[in-house]
């Protein structure tokens, strides 16, 4: 697979960490700079061009200024380099969540003046944003780490993970040679369906999914839905679930998502929408699709990007019930989820910037909106499990006429910029290296109507126009 290298970087970007890498930042003195005695020189030990000392001069101005205060002598300073889970914003209780800038590398830079007064100040690789904190932000277990086991769920069953590089993707709607030409010049490894599964029904629809990718050459993955009016009986229908799961892979599926958007109530009951409800049936489910094919890579079903509960995080109503997903992946760390799958399931289809943008986005600046904070949001509380991106979509009415109104934020999306963004967003996937599936949603839907543009987000183009996507996504993939 030949991954192109050729991006744009731009300043204030989530890649200026890979700019400042490269700058040699930390030298000779590793993450942590040695502690400046208060009789030392006023300036630090430090090249006037060096990085980290300007990060230090921005910060210390920016204390004096906020508290009126001489900072000239310092009795200790030490610096960080690091990546802010949320925001640079985070630790400073005067900031709205809503106002958080999308803004994830720099330095913490921790200052104790002569009179022993302390403080924290997080300041941007690009000097461009500072925030003095008032409060610590959580932290999130060390990259690697396990969370403990839940003992209100059974061991995980052992079986294979998800290693490997990235690979490429789509969700298809129908099987045909136009769908299967657009997916090999695409670059594309893989074929993805959504199965909806009713009570009593059996594995003919999965075998002829799983038979349909595997006949054309494509490694398969099924997103495996059910009906959240059949979940009464809470926790027979997750047995019975689970056991059509491993029914299901038995039949030697690559990968299934086990469920699909479940912190919102169009897809789970309402009263159960949480991380820890969902964790539970994801336990079941992976330990049954182990059990019957420890090949299989099992991932957690992708939350739909929101923020709509505000700051409580989750809020219920007698037409509602809705947790924001960064709520939701908090919940599911909380109660173990990591132990029970082998990638972290991501969705991303709101976008109208390029993958690399952090800010301009005319809507706001909820972190949803852009490609590098929506991953940082998953990232934040499993961060020990690769993402898999079993979503990722830029909608065009380019060909099709007026885009339903629930969708008019992609309006002016034009299929150039699908094909520019999709190929960018592919790239900067295979640099992280850490997201080990990229699913474009989608290869060739046809509904388009007042309600629900699909086929506004697919690659393949009405009116002849061809795949776009397909030339950009190439190139990247060397497909």
């Amino acid at each position: 697979m030949q991954i192109s290298n050729s991006r744009a970087v731009r300043g204030g970007t989530w890649f200026a960490l890979l700019a400042t890498l490269a700058l040699g930042l930390m030298l000779s003195v590793g993450f942590t700079a040695l502690a400046q005695d208060a009789t030392a020189t006023p300036a630090p030990t430090l090249g006037a061009a060096d990085p980290v000392k300007r990060g230090l001069d921005t910060a210390r101005a920016a204390l004096e200024e906020k508290f009126n205060t001489d900072l000239t002598y310092v009795r200790a300073w030490t610096f960080e380099q690091t990546e802010w889970k949320v925001s640079i914003d985070s630790c400073d209780e005067a900031v709205a969540t809503i106002d958080y800038r999308p803004v994830y590398y720099g330095w913490n830079f921790n200052i104790t003046a002569l009179s022993g007064r302390a403080w924290t100040v997080r300041v941007s690789f690009d000097l461009k944003a500072v925030t003095v904190c008032t409060r610590e932000e959580p932290t999130t277990p060390a990259a690697g780490a396990t969370p403990g086991a839940n003992p209100n769920l059974p061991a995980p069953v052992a079986g294979s993970g998800a290693s490997g590089s990235l690979e490429l993707g789509g969700h298809i709607f129908a099987v045909d040679q136009t769908a299967l030409d657009a997916m090999k010049q695409s670059g594309m490894k893989w074929m993805k369906f959504q199965l909806r599964w009713g009570l009593g029904d059996g594995t003919g629809n999965a075998a002829g999914q799983i038979n349909a990718a595997k006949s054309n050459g494509f490694k398969v993955m099924l997103s495996v839905v059910g009906l959240p009016e059949q979940m009464g009986d809470y926790d027979s229908y997750i047995s019975q679930f689970a056991t059509f799961m491993g029914q299901v892979a038995a039949l030697g599926p690559d990968a299934i998502e086990v469920w699909n958007e479940p912190n919102i109530d169009r897809e789970w009951p309402k009263g159960k929408v949480n991380g820890a409800e969902y964790t539970k049936m994801l336990a079941a489910s992976f330990n049954a699709i182990k059990a019957a094919n420890a090949n299989v890579m099992v991932i957690s079903a992708a939350p739909s990007p929101t923020g709509f509960a505000g700051a409580a995080g989750c809020a219920e109503t007698a037409t509602y019930h809705v947790c924001n997903d960064d709520v939701f992946f908090q919940q599911m760390a909380s109660a173990g989820a990591a132990n029970y799958m082998d990638c972290i399931g991501l969705h991303y289809n709101e976008g109208i910037l390029a993958p690399s943008a952090t800010a301009g986005d005319p809507r706001d600046n909820f972190p949803t909106r852009y490609f590098g904070p929506n991953i940082g949001r998953a990232r934040s509380y499993i961060n020990n499990r690769p993402i898999c991106l079993t979503e990722i979509g830029y909608v065009s009415p380019e060909g099709y006429g007026p885009i339903a109104p629930g969708f008019a934020w992609g309006a002016d999306t034009s299929v150039a910029e699908q094909a520019a963004w999709l190929a960018e967003a592919a790239s900067i996937s295979a640099s992280l290296g850490y997201v080990r599936l990229m699913i474009v949603w989608n290869v060739n839907a046809t509904l388009y109507n007042n309600n629900d543009p699909q086929a506004g987000y697919a690659i393949i183009r009405p009116n002849g126009a061809g795949c776009p996507a397909c030339a950009t996504l190439g190139t990247v993939m060397g497909g």
